[in-house]
């Protein structure tokens, strides 16, 4: 049954994808999925070039583009799972759900990465995978079906680059090197970054995203 859902997923478009053992971090309200899938989108590297002074139009379509793509396989892959007799619950790609002045999602996509053995987690707080660099958008599916879950990836392979602290135009990245279980806001300030964006942006579109740390990142010639 694993090599089929393998199969299935390879022929959904996505770029890279890992298993995970879910049950520390599932929410609670779903604690029976014992396990995840985490999967990536690369992003057009071209459009990801044209980033690094700031977003463009074409960045922000694009963004939104690969953001459809991704609820769209992990759609699929809930019903394929639900077909198959098991029970499964795909994340939002992009959902925001502010508690307080805490800014954060149902469920961190990076966190499934990471658990997946995907990639780790950089200084500015974005997705790093492991051969595609952070040029990618992530997909998570939990479920309650056994799978054989990859080695996590337990810190950070920054080391001394700054880049992206230097080139953070909120200011909000602090430059501290990630490790598993860190709280973000040791990381990056979101409400700085989701400020300073709606402000400088908004002649671009209604819920803009930067992207400049992801462009300028080294790791996008790995």
């Amino acid at each position: 049954m694993t090599d089929d859902l393998i199969s299935y997923i390879n022929s959904l478009g996505v770029s890279r994808y890992g298993f995970f053992d879910a049950g520390k971090v599932i929410p609670d309200n779903w604690k029976g999925l014992g396990f995840g899938i985490s999967f990536s989108i690369k992003l057009s590297e071209p459009i990801v070039r044209d980033i690094k002074n700031g977003p463009t139009k074409t960045y922000f379509s694009h963004y939104r583009s690969v953001n459809n793509h991704i609820n769209e396989v992990a759609l699929k892959l809930t019903i394929y799972l639900q077909n198959m007799g098991h029970k499964a619950v795909p994340i939002p790609a992009s959902q925001t759900v502010s508690e307080g002045n805490e800014i954060k999602g149902v469920f961190q996509h990076r966190t499934a990465a990471t658990l997946s053995g995907l990639g780790w987690i950089g200084k500015s707080g974005m997705f790093i995978d492991e051969k595609l660099g952070p040029a990618v958008r992530l997909g998570t599916v939990f479920t309650d079906m056994e799978l054989t879950p990859q080695v996590p990836v337990r810190k950070g392979k920054c080391g001394s680059c700054r880049l992206c602290v230097q080139s953070c135009p909120a200011m909000a990245i602090e430059g501290k090197e990630w490790k598993a279980g860190m709280e973000r806001n040791l990381l990056y300030d979101a409400r700085a970054c989701s400020s300073y964006m709606k402000e400088a942006y908004k002649d671009i579109g209604r819920g803009v995203v930067c992207g400049i740390c992801m462009s300028i990142c080294p790791r996008n010639d790995s």
